[in-house]
């Protein structure tokens, strides 16, 4: 073969070994494009954990704009890339979504388009008005705390059975578990359900034993709770009451009458709070008042339909301090207890003096 036969083969390559590589030179780049694209879809870049929050109406944009500003994204094209292809887009589905370190982009769109959300732990407890409720309520869930408020309105209690008055009895304290989308009707309707929950046929039966309503039950628990903090406690503090109750004599119940005053943090009772005219003033008006004056917790309610018996009609704080009580079953037995504690008190003050 001459040299110049030889130059025209370097030159011009036979047919088939140009399309050789041409193959394989398009097959680098589909390689390349296909580890691209898996990347894109299924690289790790969750840069950190992160609670994302999506409001009603929000947009995909909005989205974007919160991930790039926390920086929990690292391949931003990519995560739109892969939103894009999937069909995640507006309207975007509201939620509170756990995005984990080290997810990838296909996991991710999978929830958000899903609107596959974490549940929160919603507590409440240690509340007393509706407004302390609202607000308690309002920190796990997307409604703020006068929608939540505003579930105390006649039309809307009446809808579930209950007064304005003895509605706080379908709320009971305790840790559930609600998606953070969830409405101030939905919570209604949750704290219904717990509510009917709770009361099962062996309750009611007990409830009626006793001769109340399970709303008289929660009205009477809700003093029970406010009168003592001890909860072995609690069912010796309902017996006192019942027994009052069933021989028709007034409650007398202190912490009535700082709800009808409409201020719980009094620490004395004067003779000019006693006057006052309100059905909750049980120095004044005979039987339970209206409906509870706080959100009675499980172990008032237990105390009060496993209350003990016993023949004790009065008590009074301690003169140890200790926030138990004691207990009397005539008023010169009370007398003694409460002028021991007055004394204790007396020279507790003199001593801070």
């Amino acid at each position: 073969m001459s040299l110049e036969q030889k130059t025209r083969l370097m030159i011009f390559p036979k047919p088939g070994r140009f399309i050789l590589v041409i193959f394989s030179l398009a097959l680098f780049l589909v390689g390349i494009r296909a580890f691209q694209l898996y990347s894109y879809i299924y690289k790790p870049d969750v840069q950190k954990e992160y609670i994302l929050f999506i409001r009603r109406g929000a947009t995909l944009e909005m989205v974007r704009d919160s991930l790039v500003k926390n920086q929990v994204i690292g391949n931003l094209k990519a995560f739109l890339w892969v939103a894009k292809k999937k069909e995640y887009r507006d309207p975007v589905k509201p939620g509170r979504f756990h995005l984990k370190k080290g997810m990838n982009h296909n996991t991710v769109v999978n929830m958000l388009r899903s609107g596959l959300q974490e549940p929160v732990q919603l507590t409440f407890n240690n509340v007393r008005t509706k407004e302390q409720l609202a607000a308690a309520v309002s920190r796990y869930i997307d409604s703020d705390s006068l929608s939540v408020a505003d579930l105390f309105q006649p039309e809307i209690t009446a809808e579930y059975g209950f007064t304005p008055e003895t509605f706080p009895a379908m709320f009971i304290p305790n840790t559930y578990e609600f998606y953070w989308t969830t409405s101030a009707r939905q919570f209604a309707d949750r704290m219904k359900l717990e509510y009917s929950r709770f009361w099962d046929e062996e309750r009611k039966k007990k409830a009626e034993n006793i001769g109340l309503t399970p709303e008289q039950v929660a009205t009477l628990a809700s003093i029970v709770q406010e009168e003592t903090n001890q909860r072995e406690e609690k069912p010796r503090v309902a017996g006192v009451y019942i027994n009052r109750l069933q021989r028709g004599m007034l409650l007398q119940a202190d912490p009535t009458v700082k709800f009808a005053v409409g201020d719980v943090t009094l620490r004395r009772i004067l003779n000019s709070h006693l006057e006052i005219d309100s059905p909750y003033n049980t120095y004044r008006y005979q039987g339970l008042p209206p409906g509870p004056i706080t959100f009675p917790e499980i172990s008032s309610l237990e105390a009060v339909l496993n209350y003990e018996r016993h023949s004790f009609l009065y008590f009074c704080a301690r003169e140890d301090f200790s926030g138990f009580h004691n207990f009397a079953r005539t008023i010169a037995e009370h007398a003694r207890n409460a002028a021991r504690y007055h004394a204790a008190l007396n020279a507790l003050n003199r001593n801070r003096d």
